[in-house]
C-alpha cells in the first residue's frame, strides 16, 4: 500500500507562516487567505485488496455453523459420537508447543 500526500507542516513552521502571510495581507490591504487543499492519493497492492475481499466474505459468513452443530448434537444423543483419542491428545500436544 502507498500513500500519497502533501505532509503538513509541523505547528511551529505553520504558525511562522500564517504570522508571515498575514502581515503581509494586512500590508497589501486584503484581508482573506487563499486556501489551497492538498490532494491525497492511496494505491492499494493486489494482495491489499485480496485481503479486503476476504476479510468481507468472512464477515458475511454466519458464526454458528447451525447444521454441523445440529448433526453433532443429534449423534450425542444417539449415542453414536465417537471420539479419536490420539486426535485429541495430538492437538493438546500441537497447543503446548
Amino acid at each position: 500500500m502507498k500513500i500519497y500526500s502533501n505532509k503538513p507542516p509541523e505547528k511551529q513552521d505553520a504558525a511562522n507562516k500564517a504570522q508571515k502571510s498575514g502581515k503581509a495581507d494586512q500590508a497589501a490591504g486584503q484581508g482573506s487567505v487563499q486556501k489551497i487543499s492538498p490532494i491525497d492519493k492511496v494505491d492499494l497492492s493486489g494482495k491489499a485488496k485480496g485481503m479486503a475481499e476476504m476479510t468481507s466474505a468472512i464477515s458475511q459468513m454466519p458464526e454458528i455453523r447451525t447444521e454441523k452443530v445440529e448433526a453433532i448434537g443429534k449423534s450425542v444423543n444417539d449415542g453414536t459420537y465417537e471420539i479419536d483419542p490420539e486426535k485429541v491428545a495430538s492437538k493438546m500436544i500441537n497447543e503446548m508447543i
